[in-house]
């Protein structure tokens, strides 16, 4: 089958998905997850329909104890039933998701991972939230990049209908769910196709109505309790064979080979990381490098987490494995291990296999960045006779000295990809304007395009920095641009303030400044070290004056239009007039709602920014 292919974030993918198999959406918006209630609210408003006809009914709550408590009411009432979520809005809705298991619902909690606020407020991404929801009865599905989201949430939906078991369906809060990255997309058509009608109907008449009385959410005592609890055990055994089961239809359909585990690497690997969750698409870099270098390693994929198969994980360890690294992206302070790391080391037991070490790692709290360097850490750490039983990386740990030594690592992406890196403040237009480029790009071109919007909490106001990526190959680099071919600084003061920027350049790459200075004024504000770095890199240097620029063509400090055009001319990554015509479009798509004049400037802007820059 073809697939149309689109550029879109993990959070549209999801909602995209989550639309054909709801008819009510009960919803609480809280960062990372909003965006895909908002899409999932947008489409309704606009009468799209789902498989079964019908446009969705959005009830936005006043909490997200709220939002469950309505999902949970709607399920029982017979209507498909989802909701969106992360962090402590998760937690909130733990108790209705007990309920919601122990009922046999078949809802799906998509799920963008977020920080669960400890010593302090973090509002981004790792597993905190839903490994504290592993303990409700809710099936557990992991995804790792956008593509994975758009074709196994469709696996989490069906297997709940199927399965009448409910899914926690999860993927990378910020580093997934707002990663931009051109994927194919499902039909509904197909989708229905894969839908069990006849699951659908025994859902609907198993709902609480006068005309079918059924008694449910009764009182038990403890001469009952248990049995009754005891009761469930066989729907999550045959959880699994249902799982597999959709993902081999989605396998016939799109040529993919999703696994409850998928395996990676050399077949006779000794070494090994099992991971979930955007963390596999760097280690699969590493993974490519080493065994190009005639190192024997690997990666195991951990897809469907709950119910946990251990002899399904132990079927796809390679029989040469003598060391395990398992790498949880959550800490749960005074346990053993952290949750994936016990669960590995109980697989094992439970199988008899024996003679392999197991490490466990931490990494990316927060959205702490986890690049290459970290990988091979991993990897390095693992050829000692008694590597460390708990480590971390990603951090230099000065207190309790758990993380691993790394080095500056060699660049393991796709050959020929093109990387540049936007520096930004909050409420500017930077971040809008790449996001628009990179769509340009990605709809409008062959090449795979990849963009990431690193900001504080702070948000308008704090300093924003987009990483894009394009190239004619697949790119799978979830980690930050270190090294750009193109430099962009859209705001001097980050230059006075002796910001590192101009390091981020490759040898040979473009910096463009945005400022009214001279070149000569700019002279005597680079730092010596940064001039020093230019000159013996042979970095191309550009100014351009949009401030001025933007206050003569009347659009106020919106200085992103005229800066988007220049990146377009100087990276060249498309004809200039063609990447004119994308971005007025876009414009057009973006300001219409304002009026034509608004447009116009913009239009106007687009054609200056063309050519104003100069080469210092």
């Amino acid at each position: 089958m073809t697939r149309e292919l689109k550029s879109m974030d993990g959070n549209n993918a999801a909602a995209h998905v989550s639309y054909a198999f709801t008819e009510v959406a009960g919803i609480y918006p809280i960062t990372p997850s909003s965006p895909m209630a908002d899409f999932v609210d947008i489409w309704a408003s606009q009468g799209r329909k789902n498989i079964f006809g019908t446009t969705v009914k959005v009830c936005e709550m006043q909490s997200e104890g709220g939002a469950a408590g309505a999902v949970h009411g709607s399920l029982a009432t017979g209507a498909l039933t989802t909701t969106y979520t992360a962090s402590q809005g998760l937690l909130l809705m733990i108790p209705n998701m007990y309920k919601i298991a122990a009922e046999q619902l078949p809802s799906v909690f998509h799920v963008s991972a977020r920080t669960v606020s400890t010593q302090a407020l973090n509002i981004f991404g790792d597993h905190s939230d839903v490994m504290a929801c592993r303990q409700t009865g809710f099936a557990m599905l992991a995804e790792g990049n956008v593509q994975e989201v758009m074709d196994l949430s469709a696996v989490a939906h069906l297997a709940a209908i199927k399965g009448r078991v409910p899914f926690l369906n999860f993927f990378d809060g910020f580093r997934t769910s707002h990663e931009v990255q051109k994927i194919a997309v499902w039909d509904y058509e197909d989708l229905a196709d894969m839908c069990d009608m006849d699951a659908v109907r025994a859902f609907r008449e198993h709902s609480l109505n006068p005309e079918r009385p059924a008694m449910r959410g009764s009182h038990e005592n403890g001469d009952i309790f248990f049995q009754h609890r005891e009761a469930c055990n066989s729907l999550y055994d045959d959880l699994p064979a249902v799982v597999e089961e959709y993902m081999q239809k989605v396998n016939e359909k799109l040529g993919t080979n999703y696994q409850l585990f998928n395996y990676y690497g050399a077949e006779d690997a000794d070494r090994v990381i099992v991971a979930m969750g955007s963390f596999c698409d760097v280690a699969e870099e590493v993974i490519d490098y080493l065994n190009a270098q005639g190192e024997k390693v690997g990666l195991v994929k951990v897809r469907l987490y709950r119910p946990f198969v251990t002899s399904k994980f132990v079927e796809a360890l390679p029989a040469t494995v003598k060391k395990i690294a398992v790498m949880d992206r959550t800490k749960e302070p005074g346990s053993i291990g952290e949750p994936l790391y016990m669960d590995v080391v109980n697989a094992l037991a439970v199988e008899g296999r024996t003679g392999i070490t197991v490490t466990g790692g931490r990494y990316g709290l927060g959205s702490k960045d986890t690049p290459p360097s970290s990988v091979f850490a991993i990897y390095t750490e693992l050829e000692k006779d008694e590597p460390r039983r708990q480590f971390t990386i990603g951090i230099v740990d000065d207190v309790t000295n758990l993380s691993l030594p790394e080095v500056p690592a060699p660049n393991t992406a796709a050959p020929g990809t093109i990387e540049c890196k936007f520096w930004g403040l909050g409420g500017d237009g930077t971040v809008g304007a790449n996001k628009n480029s990179i769509k340009i790009i990605g709809d409008h071109t062959d090449k795979y395009v990849q963009a990431y919007f690193q900001y504080d909490s702070k948000k308008t106001g704090g300093v924003t920095i987009s990483h894009l990526r394009f190239g004619d190959s697949p790119i799978r680099s979830p980690y930050y641009v270190n090294k750009a071919d193109f430099v962009a600084c859209h705001n001097p003061s980050y230059v006075t303030k002796g910001f590192p920027i101009v390091r981020d350049v490759k040898p040979g790459g473009s910096f463009l400044i945005n400022c009214q200075w001279t070149p000569e004024e700019l002279e005597q504000h680079l730092s010596a070290e940064a001039k020093r770095y230019i000159a013996e890199n042979d970095i191309k240097l550009y100014l351009i004056n949009a401030i001025d620029l933007a206050i003569e063509l009347g659009m106020g400090k919106r200085t992103n239009t005229i800066l988007q055009s220049a990146f377009f001319t100087l990276a060249k990554v498309m004809p200039q007039e063609e990447a004119i015509q994308y971005m007025k479009d876009a414009a057009t798509k973006s300001y219409a709602k304002k009026g034509q004049d608004v447009v116009d400037m913009n239009h106007k802007a687009i054609d200056a920014g063309a050519t104003a820059f100069v080469r210092v």
